[in-house]
């Protein structure tokens, strides 16, 4: 009976650090995407930005608006950067959580304005899992700068 007990307290252990593992993975591999995007933003590289997102994205802007679809938001990021070509952002995440489901993530920080409206402020993303794949559902920004 000892044996029993102590194999399926050893089979839980290794579920439970396996579980944690794939987190860190999860989570590393977000936080890397948003690097990547911060570095697209820097390069204007819309479609390298909008790599990162779902077909039906959503993004609040620090000032309030709010905009509804990856093909909308990547058209007006051009526009943004042709009107003001040193406009640039960096998002800081500050913490990214992984589901109990392994399907959605959320995310908060900071993020910086260069040559922008705002000098920044705080943000938070809703990230969702498919095929293996994190890509952006929505991203709420709030100008404090």
């Amino acid at each position: 009976m000892k044996k029993i007990v102590y194999s399926f307290v050893l089979l839980l252990t290794s579920v439970s650090l396996l579980a944690q593992t794939s987190r860190k993975e999860n989570e590393a591999m977000i936080r890397a995407s948003r690097t990547y995007s911060n570095q697209a933003i820097g390069k204007q590289d819309v479609e390298g930005v909008a790599a990162y997102w779902l077909p039906d994205f959503v993004q609040v802007r620090g000032n309030g608006s709010h905009l509804v679809g990856k093909d909308t938001i990547a058209s007006l990021w051009r526009k943004s950067f042709v009107e003001n070509p040193k406009v640039s952002y960096v998002r800081n995440p500050s913490e990214v959580i992984i589901s109990n489901s392994d399907s959605l993530a959320w995310e908060n920080g900071n993020w910086i304005g260069i040559n922008s409206y705002s000098k920044g402020g705080k943000y938070s993303a809703m990230w969702r899992k498919r095929k293996g794949v994190w890509k952006l559902q929505a991203e709420l920004f709030v100008a404090l700068e």
